[in-house]
Parts: structure tokens; sequence; C-alpha cells
């Protein structure tokens, strides 16, 4: 705990002893020129990360100080054709912390492993309203609750597979996938095989009808895992989302219901259910969200969304990356915007949030705080500092993570 508190007190004092820095230095100061027209570009996004964990279940506490690179080239071949290579590359200093990879067990887990690989090679064709992408490639849909990278890990999730977009009309857009493989964020080298990557037989389907401000998306998530066939699973379901602001202020929403059972080679028989209640309101800039997000049990089998950032949602110290057999009941509050309306205040985002966890099925399993605070360095250069508090009350320990971190990003025309 006291190194906890030792990395704490330094990564506050950097903060505060760094911003006059950031605050004179000028928007353009080593921005790359770039071309979105280029036949060729160069793209980079270099990550500086010190993270520390304080687990009440281990006796010490975990340290993981990473910097990862990736680096990749993007080529326009034709009117219609383009394709991109990139590869990621992962550096650690000390090995005080169990990457799951490195077999330092007595420390808790941080899951970046030192290591390189692959990470997106694909091509993909444009023509009119539609498009398609062969290879190795990062999947979005909408929130990410159901299919994304894992962005907030140094190793990212990407997909063998193949995507497809088509808009039919201009309000209306049309999202299919085929995967034929997930690669995890645990690395390549992972002493786990089935957290490096897992072999699919995925159909992903999402429709989405956009008016204005407001968003209607209709899908369905047929996921066949061939290496664990317990998490197979069949999704369906639908999202509303939207705003009704007054110049800058007034409510939002997001409604979402889906049921979820199992599909093809899943050895179980159950059905559940899932829904997200997030309404919110924007006033002088802050928005304050209240929010329950519903993963259902039968008492047996929980809802999973195993393809998901789970980062993102839950909570930022990840006690829930897979649902308890009992379910999960989030219920939060949300609160963030910028420091200030002008100068560099302006530029300093914050988010202060809390989430009550409780069982679908059973009692309550905890508390959690999380706040971060981000800000730029320079042109091209962002900062964050976050931590997360979980207090257990039934379902895991005591755990407090702690963040400091720097990434820069670019493109250059070559």
């Amino acid at each position: 705990m006291k190194t906890f508190q030792r990395n704490l007190l330094v990564a506050a004092m950097a903060a505060a002893l760094a911003a006059p820095a950031w605050a004179d230095a000028p928007p353009s100061a080593a921005a790359p020129r770039t071309s979105q027209a280029a036949p060729v570009q160069l793209l980079w996004n270099a990550r500086l990360r010190d993270e520390s964990v304080d687990d009440a279940a281990f006796a010490r506490d975990a340290r993981a100080d990473t910097l990862r690179l990736r680096l990749g080239v993007q080529a326009r071949f034709s009117e219609h054709w383009s394709g991109m290579l990139e590869g990621v590359g992962l550096a650690s200093a000390g090995n005080r912390y169990n990457s799951g990879a490195n077999g330092q067990t007595q420390y808790p887990g941080i899951t970046d492993p030192r290591g390189s690989q692959l990470n997106q090679a694909w091509v993909h064709f444009q023509g009119g309203q539609f498009g398609a992408t062969v290879g190795r490639q990062e999947l979005v849909l909408d929130n990410q609750r159901w299919v994304g990278t894992v962005g907030w890990r140094q190793f990212e999730q990407t997909y063998d597979g193949i995507a497809l977009k088509w808009k039919p009309a201009a309000d209306w857009t049309v999202n299919y996938a085929w995967l034929d493989r997930v690669h995890r964020v645990s690395g390549p080298d992972a002493v786990n095989p089935l957290l490096r990557e897992r072999k699919l037989d995925t159909n992903l389907l999402n429709v989405a009808y956009m008016h204005g401000a407001q968003t209607w998306v209709g899908y369905a998530y047929l996921h066949e895992d061939r290496d664990v066939p317990a998490a197979s699973t069949a999704t369906y379901g639908v999202r509303w989302l939207g705003r009704l602001l007054q110049q800058g202020n007034g409510p939002g929403w997001t409604v979402e219901y889906a049921r979820q059972s199992d599909y093809t080679n899943n050895p179980a028989s159950y059905s559940v259910n899932y829904w997200l209640l997030e309404p919110s309101w924007t006033q002088h800039g802050l928005t304050a969200k209240l929010g329950w997000e519903h993963l259902g049990s039968d008492g047996s089998h929980a809802l999973q969304t195993p393809l998901a950032t789970l980062h993102a949602f839950n909570g930022w110290d990840d006690q829930f990356l897979v649902t308890p057999a009992g379910g999960l009941d989030d219920r939060y509050l949300n609160l963030g915007g910028k420091l200030g309306r002008s100068g560099f205040a302006g530029k300093l985002g914050w988010v202060v949030g809390y989430h009550d966890f409780h069982a679908d099925r059973g009692g309550r399993y905890g508390g959690e705080w999380d706040a971060s605070l981000a800000f730029p360095v320079v042109a091209g250069i962002q900062g964050l500092l976050k931590v997360a508090d979980y207090r257990a009350d039934g379902f895991g320990h005591d755990d407090t993570k702690l963040w400091l971190q720097f990434e820069w990003h670019g493109r250059q025309a070559l």
C-alpha cells in the first residue's frame, strides 16, 4: 500500500509541475505534415504507461512500466482499392507484475505482456455505397459493448475475417462481418493459449437508422467459439439513443434491450436478458449520466460479452471481465466535462463516477469510485491520469489501480 501511495503522489506532482509547459506549447508544435489523399502513409501510435495495482488478495503490489508502439503503412492502390499492414511491439521495464506470460503469479495481474506481433493486415474495396474489408482488422460496433478492440490494453483485440458495409440510403447503414479468429489482448506468448487467440465461426449483423440527433439500431450476433463451446451465444437486440440539446444544453438518452441464449456447439441450454437505461443531462459543458446496466442470469448461466471492450463497462477496476454466474446489476452515476471554458483549463477533461454492483440473483457485490483527468502535452501527445478504487462486499477483494500514461499518434505521407 505504501508503494501505491508513493506512486500516486509522484504522478500528481508530475502532472502539477508539468502543467505550465503544456499550457505554453503552441497548438501546432511538432504536428506532422499529413495528407489524407497521399497514396502511401506511415501511421504510428506510441503509448507510455505506468500502472500500479494494490490488490488485497496479494501480499505485494504490482507495477508495470510499459511502452507500446504500433507502426503501419496504409496504401491506396486505386480509386477503389486500399490496404494496410501494421505491427505492434511492447516493452516493459521490470517484472513486478503478472502479465499472463511472465509467470510472476505472486503479483496482481496487469495484462500488458512484452512481445510483438502482427496487428493488422487487410485489403479494402470501396465502390459507391458498398465497402468490404478482408484480413486481420479492427472491428467496432456501436459503443463496443458487444464487439470492440479493447483499446485500453497495450495489445489490442483484432479479428481475422470479412467486414461488409452498405449504405442503401443516407440515413441507413448495414454492417455485416464474418469472423474466423480473434486475437486477444494477452498477446502471443500468454501461458494460457486460449488467452492468445480463439478460432471462431461468428456472424455479426448490425443495422442502423440515423435521423437528426437520434439513432435506432437492430442487431443479431451469432457467435460460435470453436475452442470454448460454452462461450458460443446468439444475441438479438435493439438500441435507441439520442439528444435534445438547445444551445448545447439539455437531455440525452441511451436505451437498449437484448436477449441472449446458447448457440450452435454450446452444451448448455439457457436464455437471459440484457438491458441498459442511461439518461443524461448536459448543462454549461458538464454532462451527468445515470445508468442501469443489467446482465441477466438464470441462476446457472449469466449473459457474457466475450468480444467487447470490457474495460469501458462496469468500472475501470475490471472486476467483471467475466460476468459472475449470478449475473450483474450495475447502477452508476457519472459526471464529466472540462475544468474551464477557455485557455489551458478548457483543454483538461475530467470524469468522476460511482458504481453500485449487485447480483441479478443474489446480494450485493461491492462499489467502485472512478476518476480521470485528460490533458494535452504538445500537439499530437495526450496525457491521462486515472484511478479506480473497488471496495468488495461479497465479490472479489478490495482493489485500487492507478494509471499515468502519455500517448502519441499521427500519420505522415510517404
